[in-house]
């Protein structure tokens, strides 16, 4: 009878911690698929059988590609407590928790997240005066769409093709894309183009380049694609705006000029027919006179406000049957204009 005490024990001991190990419950999201740039919840709940009269400490710990690496994250809150989370929500932090542990909420907030933290995580939660935790795996799959890092040619040892020029094609992408050359100039065979693998996320591919060539890369995903030319087709183009605009200028600045000049003869013609008018109309003596030439000298530009326009002219005057002194009385009527005989 005394040696079946201790196995009846035993086997009670069993059944009552096996209960209590079937009452616990944790939840995750087996895999969390977010964009770059974007926050991601890893969500993990849990309840436990003494989680309404429990007043221990409830410790959350998040840890990263290995279960028995050490957490990047952790935090503890005492149950049944009116405090604060404390440093279980940290607003500015880049890792915190999303959620109360007091209410079984274990779920991590990662903010803007990258390629980088793409991986396998563990949720685990302690449980004070608990000899073991429990903690469970999710995974967290960032996606990239593909992009062009570099389009280059670079220069390289001479290789079985001949090629002492490569074009370099740098791309990244998660998942990683695909690579694909494109010339109107010549075709390529699989030999000549090299792809390899730099990173989970990058890769780089070259192929090989002459001066005449025109190539094309193309990189694609489930995502999308994107593609560059080299060389770059839009130089031409901004080479010819930038020239079309100069000569636009130019010819702008020439008819500005010639508007200018047009304009200036435009008003001093008037000028001249009213002096040569004037100077005619003054003395009767021109009534015998052959030739009226008067001549402008220098036109001074447009005067000021308020200022006056002086001109120098000189008239040539032939007489027909006029003496001398006739003429001379006439000039002296016509010295405002300067005559001279």
């Amino acid at each position: 009878m005394r040696q079946q005490t201790p196995c009846f024990c035993f086997i009670l001991s069993t059944i009552i911690t096996g209960s209590l190990l079937m009452s616990w419950d944790m939840k995750v999201s087996l895999v969390v698929t977010v964009p770059r740039g974007e926050d991601a919840v890893l969500s993990c709940s849990f309840t436990h059988p003494r989680q309404r009269d429990y007043s221990g400490k409830i410790t959350v710990k998040w840890l990263a590609r290995e279960s028995s690496a050490l957490p990047f994250f952790s935090c503890s809150v005492t149950n049944h407590s009116a405090e604060e989370a404390g440093d279980c929500s940290g607003s500015g932090l880049r890792y915190s928790l999303k959620g109360d542990p007091r209410r079984g909420e274990l779920s991590l907030l990662i903010r803007q997240v990258h390629e980088a933290d793409n991986g396998t995580y563990f949720c685990r939660v302690e449980l004070e005066g608990w000899r073991s935790y429990f903690q469970k795996v999710t995974h967290l799959y960032v996606t990239a769409k593909p992009q062009i890092l570099s389009l280059s040619v670079v220069e390289t040892s001479s290789g079985s093709d001949g090629a002492t020029q490569r074009l370099q094609c740098e791309a990244e992408g998660h998942p990683l894309p695909t690579v694909s050359w494109l010339s109107a100039s010549r075709r390529l065979s699989g030999s000549q183009v090299h792809t390899s693998q730099l990173s989970p996320f990058r890769l780089v591919s070259s192929v090989p380049y002459r001066e005449e060539d025109v190539f094309t890369c193309r990189v694609e995903s489930r995502l999308g694609g994107a593609e560059r030319r080299y060389p770059p087709g839009n130089a031409l183009l901004i080479s010819l705006t930038v020239c079309g605009l100069i000569v636009l200028l130019l010819l702008l600045s020439a008819g500005f000029v010639f508007y200018r000049r047009s304009r200036a003869r435009a008003e001093s013609s008037p000028v001249r027919e009213n002096t040569a008018a004037a100077a005619a109309d003054s003395s009767p003596i021109y009534g015998n006179a052959d030739v009226v030439e008067i001549h402008r000298l220098q036109r001074s530009d447009s005067p000021a406000e308020g200022d006056v326009e002086r001109q120098l002219v000189y008239c040539a005057v032939g007489l027909n049957g006029t003496t001398k002194s006739d003429a001379s009385a006439s000039c002296e009527r016509c010295r405002k204009y300067s005559c001279f005989l």
